[in-house]
C-alpha cells in the first residue's frame, strides 16, 4: 500500500477499517476537551463501555442474593472464572483445560516457579533476556535465593550484540546450547517491554526442550497483541497481564497456562489451596487435596469476581472480533505510524528518529529520539497525546487496533512536528 501523510488519506483508511465501529465502544481520556490520542494500551488499555454493566451485574446479585450469589447469580460466582478460560485459551493458542484466570502476573510466576523451577546440584541455571522487566528480574532473583543458589552464578542473561537494539534468535539458541545440561529453566518475556520485539517463541521453546529444560513465557506484552500457539509450541507454562491489550482494568487479574502434559502429573509440586481442589468434591471438605487435572488445580483462593467482571466483558469483545482481524489492522496501523514518523523525520531538519523495534513486532514501536529530551514528551502529553517515556530518550507508541484510528496516527505526526519545531 502506498501511504500518504495527509489527513484525507488517514480518514480514507478509517472509512475502510473493518474495526472502525469498535472505537466507540471505549472511553477515551480527554485533553483540552478532546479525545486523547492514546498510545499506552501496552501499559493500561482503555475501558470498554460494556465493563460497567458486567460489574453492576455482580453488585446487583450481591445486593439481592448475598452469599447465595455463589450459586444462584445469573453468572454464578463459584465458577465465574471458568467463563474466561475458553476465550482466553483462544488468545493463547491453548486448550481450555490448560488455562485458569487467577491472581496477578508476578504472583502467578512465583506459583509456576514452584512447579517448574526445581533445581538440582547439576541442573540449576535459568536463562532470561538481558534487562528483563524489573519484576521478572526480582522474581527470578528471589526464587534463586530461596533455593539456596547465588543469582550471579545461576541467572544467565542473553545479551544484545554490540551496537544493536534487539536480540537475535540464534544468540538465544546458542546460549541455551552453551548452558546445556546445567539449564533448568528458560523464562523470557514473549514481547520485550522496552523495544517491543517479539521473540521467536517456537524456536526458543524447542531449543530449551531439546536440552531438557522447562520453558516458560511472560506474556505481559504479548497476550491480546500477537498470535500465540502455546500448546503447539509445547511451552510448559506462561502467565500474562490482562490490563494491557486485554483492557480488563488497572492491576486486574492475570492467569496461567500449563501445558496439558503436566496436568495429570500428580508428582509435580504445587502451592495448593482449597479452591484448586476438584470442583466436584470441593465442598465435601476432604482433608486431602484432589487435583482436577486442569490448570484450575493451581488456584488457591476463590475467584475475585468483581475484578473478573470487566475482564470477561473485554474477552467477549475479543471473541466477537477474533485475533486475525485485530492482527490484520495492527499490521497496517503500525506500518502507517512508522511511515508518518519517517515523513516527519524528512520534513523537519532537526528531527532524528530511530525506531529500535525490529520487524518482529506487535503493536508497539519504540522510538529513540536523538537530540530530543523529555521536554518533547511533555509537549506531546500537554497537546493531546498520551504516550510513554523510557530513559534515556525513548517514547513507546502502541496504537491498539481496537480503538486507535489512522487519523490518530496522522494527527500525532503533526503534533510531534510542532513539538520539535518549538523545542529548537
Amino acid at each position: 500500500m502506498q501511504f500518504k501523510n495527509t489527513l484525507e488519506f488517514a480518514k480514507e483508511l478509517d472509512v475502510n477499517d473493518a474495526l472502525k465501529g469498535y472505537r466507540d465502544q471505549f472511553y477515551f481520556p480527554k485533553i483540552n476537551g478532546k479525545d486523547a490520542i492514546y498510545f499506552t494500551g501496552n501499559s493500561l488499555g482503555l475501558q470498554p463501555k460494556t465493563a460497567q454493566k458486567f460489574v453492576d451485574d455482580v453488585m446487583q446479585d450481591w445486593a439481592q442474593l448475598g452469599v447465595e450469589g455463589h450459586f444462584y447469580a445469573e453468572k454464578s460466582w463459584w465458577d465465574y472464572h471458568e467463563r474466561l478460560a475458553a476465550p482466553m485459551a483462544t488468545l493463547l493458542g491453548a486448550k481450555t483445560k490448560e488455562v485458569c484466570v487467577m491472581n496477578t502476573l508476578t504472583v502467578n510466576l512465583h506459583f509456576l516457579m514452584a512447579s517448574f523451577y526445581r533445581p538440582t546440584a547439576k541442573r540449576f541455571k535459568i536463562i532470561c533476556e538481558e534487562k528483563a522487566f524489573p519484576s521478572d528480574q526480582y522474581m527470578l532473583t528471589s526464587q534463586v535465593k530461596f533455593h539456596g543458589f547465588n543469582p550471579k552464578d545461576t541467572i544467565v542473561e542473553v545479551k544484545k550484540r554490540e551496537g544493536e537494539h534487539f536480540w537475535r534468535t540464534e544468540d538465544v539458541v546458542a546460549k541455551i546450547n552453551e548452558v546445556g545440561d546445567e539449564l533448568a529453566l528458560v523464562l523470557i518475556g514473549g514481547v520485550n517491554y522496552y523495544n517491543g520485539q517479539v521473540f521467536d517463541m517456537k524456536t526458543i521453546t524447542r531449543a530449551g526442550k531439546d536440552v531438557g529444560a522447562f520453558v516458560g513465557w511472560d506474556l505481559a506484552h504479548a497476550a491480546g497483541n500477537i498470535e500465540l500457539k502455546l500448546n503447539e509450541w509445547n511451552a510448559d507454562f506462561a502467565s500474562w497481564c490482562s490490563y494491557k491489550y486485554i483492557n480488563s482494568g488497572p492491576g486486574n487479574a492475570s492467569g496461567i497456562y500449563v501445558n496439558e502434559k503436566h496436568l495429570a502429573d500428580d508428582s509435580i509440586p504445587r502451592l495448593e489451596g482449597w479452591w484448586g481442589s476438584k470442583k466436584e468434591t470441593r465442598f465435601l471438605m476432604k482433608p486431602e487435596f484432589e487435583s482436577s487435572h486442569t490448570a484450575d488445580s493451581w488456584q488457591v483462593s476463590n475467584p475475585p469476581v468483581l475484578a473478573m467482571a470487566p475482564y470477561l466483558a473485554s474477552l467477549e469483545m475479543f471473541a466477537e472480533v477474533g485475533m486475525p482481524a485485530l492482527i490484520k489492522k495492527r499490521n497496517v496501523i503500525v506500518a502507517y505510524l512508522e511511515f508518518v514518523l519517517q515523513e516527519i523525520d524528512k520534513e523537519v531538519e532537526t528531527a532524528n528518529f530511530e525506531i529500535i523495534t525490529p520487524k518482529e513486532r506487535g503493536t508497539q514501536l519504540s522510538v529513540l529520539l536523538h537530540g530530543q529530551g523529555k521536554e518533547l514528551f511533555n509537549y506531546l502529553m500537554k497537546n493531546g497525546v498520551i504516550t510513554d517515556w523510557r530513559e534515556p530518550n525513548v517514547i513507546r507508541l502502541a496504537p491498539a487496533p481496537f480503538y486507535c484510528s489512522f487519523e490518530d496516527m496522522y494527527r500525532f505526526g503533526q503534533i510531534l512536528k510542532e513539538g520539535i519545531l518549538q523545542s529548537n
